[in-house]
């Protein structure tokens, strides 16, 4: 059994897809509740081994003792709640923080998804140009909704970061490249601030330095 939890993820990706891997949510989370991690670098997760844990052949995938889980929302629950770190001790608390992460993953996560199925992985297909201007305004919908919930509060509940801003930043910070965020200028001071947080550089350099080793086998 591991000393520290572990982190499931890809030894490589394309470069496209650099930074913007689900690992990094559960990284991010470890960073900031002092947890130290290792990873387990895998190249394939479609194969038999890591559907066992996860059974949908994606990552990231973790451990944590004799806890085997999957679903980055949900592991950065657990992270946090075994840390007993951003998540409010104040029951009300701890539920908004809660429905901000469910939120973020619910709520927005599907929009900013459609946007990149659409212009990368669907981009050669003859629907993809037309779609596109339906996909953006779904899209500008949603982030207009919730550019009004976060109104001009630093952190979607005030003052306090918690692990609904954590998760919300990582779901915004796909649109990282695209534009969208000029548009919405109190979103995208949110995400800068989220993103420059120290335990996010450190969790995005550590991310990003998996992709300067060789692949795993």
């Amino acid at each position: 059994m591991p000393d520290k939890p572990q982190i499931i993820t890809f030894g490589w990706v394309p470069e496209f897809a650099r930074g913007f891997v689900r690992d990094i949510r559960p990284r991010w989370a470890c960073e900031e509740v002092g947890q130290p991690y290792e990873t387990v670098l895998i190249a394939d997760a479609k194969g038999p081994e890591h559907r066992r844990l996860q059974p949908f052949g994606q990552v990231p995938a973790y451990r944590d003792g004799a806890l085997e889980m999957f679903e980055s929302g949900a592991i950065v629950l657990h992270i946090c709640e075994k840390a007993g770190k951003l998540i409010p001790a104040d029951p009300v608390a701890r539920a908004r923080a809660i429905q901000w992460l469910v939120a973020a993953l619910n709520s927005v996560e599907p929009w900013v998804a459609a946007l990149a199925v659409n212009d990368l992985f669907e981009a050669d297909q003859p629907w993809s140009a037309t779609r596109h201007d339906k996909v953006v305004a779904d899209l500008d919908g949603r982030l207009a909704d919730l550019e009004t919930a976060l109104g001009d509060r630093q952190w979607l509940e005030g003052d306090e970061f918690t692990i609904g801003d954590l998760m919300m930043v990582s779901v915004l910070g796909q649109l990282r490249g695209t534009g969208v965020l000029d548009r919405f200028p109190r979103l995208a001071a949110y995400v800068a601030r989220g993103e420059a947080r120290p335990a996010h550089r450190k969790a995005m350099a550590d991310h990003l330095a998996t992709f300067d080793r060789p692949a795993a086998a």
